[in-house]
């Protein structure tokens, strides 16, 4: 009969969630993939864009580098409550919507941030910018994990993880050639990045709604309706399953912190909290100040530019290669791995004094903490059961968050107190405590999303 005939065979008494599993990659799950992935390269590139705004801003408003330092963390702190707010909100309104509407949020801020004529003005809008920003993350991931094949969805996450690279880079082009035309640049750099208000629309229209959210919802005409869809792109043939039909719908879950620190739960959710926390705090803390340091350290703004984005393009392979080790060796082993080089390399990053030791620590310290974060991304929605799966997300990335927002007030501190070496030394130990807490947690490579 061949594959699609056994499949055909084997439908009628699977689940859908087992029937989503059971399929082979199709164009809907690249279509879903491309979709979010582009949303994830857009929120990267704001992300970025701060880093060449603040090194340009210094010089063009002659202000200390310590009070532009509060314009990345205020965006930082709106990212963590978006973060939070943002998972609540997709477990009980669906993901794609909430997803849709982050993305018009920061798209519409990001626009109105490049007329800001203060410090002030930009630290506000930034904080609204971060809103939406920290809610994308966490729902896309959550949003592509329940549709992907538990074969190989954590190399899949990964990949959409790889479209933070993407924008990361579109951010350091963006800052190589449109910030430096002018003392203007950082605002037409700024202005660029109001895209996502206008892919918040196709990603409304286009995307899929989780049919795990679907059925948790009681909603199940919708959810087999999608089900088929992505049989119909596979050349199944769509039959009933053992719940095509209405079943009583569960509770609400009213209550999901609680649920995330409950017997089961908890342990996976404080050690999760904490490798989100180091992560987040070594990784905005080296790169968001990158150019900025190499401009302190006798580097025209232009060569801080041109070396940030040589040191970015290493993102691409640690990616590459995280998605495959996370199917090979699993997810924490992984995990862990990347933040021991990750760990290494800032350390040497530390002591680089050249062009080429700039270059070639900065590049293994970009290779290893994206490797991290593509596994980070790829183990958090599993931990979850459906119910509170957007939510556990959105709270670990929320508290990672709060790293993000100290990290940049911290480095300048850190650098007066004891040169460059001194910041990255500490990175280096956090990512260490990362590695430590990631061992801990368990790896559910393989197996199908719970319920």
């Amino acid at each position: 009969m061949g594959k699609v005939g056994q499949i055909m065979t084997t439908t009628t008494s699977r689940s859908r969630s087992e029937r989503l599993d059971a399929l082979p990659w199709t164009r809907r799950h690249s279509s879903l993939l491309g979709g979010s992935g582009i949303g994830w390269a857009l929120d990267a590139m704001d992300v970025g864009l701060i880093s060449f705004v603040i090194a340009q801003l210094v010089v063009v408003w002659q202000v200390e580098a310590a009070e532009l330092s509060w314009v990345a963390s205020a965006g930082f702190v709106g990212m963590a409550v978006g973060a939070s707010v943002g998972g609540l909100l997709a477990d009980r309104l669906g993901r794609r919507q909430v997803f849709a509407l982050t993305l018009l949020v920061y798209g519409v801020f990001t626009g109105l941030s490049a007329l800001s004529l203060s410090i002030g003005a930009l630290v506000a809008l930034r904080f609204l910018v971060g809103l939406g920003l920290g809610a994308e993350l966490p729902i896309a991931s959550t949003l592509v994990s329940e549709f992907t094949p538990a074969r190989i969805r954590g190399r899949i996450i990964v990949i959409l993880e790889s479209f933070w690279a993407v924008g990361w880079t579109a951010a350091a082009v963006i800052g190589y050639f449109v910030v430096p035309i002018g003392d203007s640049g950082w605002r037409w750099a700024l202005a660029l990045g109001a895209v996502p208000a206008v892919w918040a629309i196709v990603v409304r229209l286009k995307l899929p709604e989780s049919v795990r959210f679907l059925q948790s919802r009681g909603r199940h005409a919708e959810a087999e309706a999608t089900v088929r869809q992505f049989e119909d792109a596979a050349g199944v043939a769509s039959v009933s399953s053992v719940d095509a039909v209405a079943a009583p719908v569960g509770p609400p879950a009213a209550a999901p912190l609680p649920t995330i620190f409950g017997a089961r739960l908890r342990r996976r959710t404080v050690s999760l909290w904490l490798v989100w926390f180091c992560v987040n705090f070594s990784y905005y803390g080296a790169f968001i100040w990158l150019p900025t340091l190499l401009v302190a350290a006798g580097f025209p703004l232009v060569k801080s530019f041109e070396y940030t984005l040589i040191i970015t393009l290493a993102q691409l392979p640690g990616y590459a290669v995280s998605a495959w080790l996370v199917e090979k060796w699993g997810r924490r082993i992984t995990l862990a791995v990347f933040l021991v080089g990750s760990a290494v390399s800032a350390a040497l990053f530390g002591t680089a004094g050249d062009v080429t030791t700039i270059l070639v620590f900065g590049s293994m310290m970009s290779f290893f903490n994206l490797g991290a974060w593509g596994a980070l991304y790829a183990v958090t929605p599993e931990l979850y059961p459906t119910r509170v799966r957007a939510t556990g997300a959105g709270w670990a990335a929320g508290f990672g968050r709060l790293a993000s927002i100290i990290a940049p007030l911290c480095v300048p501190a850190l650098l007066a107190f004891g040169g460059v070496a001194l910041p990255f030394g500490v990175f280096a130990a956090v990512f260490g405590i990362a590695a430590i807490a990631a061992l801990t947690l368990p790896d559910l490579r393989g197996t199908p999303l719970e319920d």
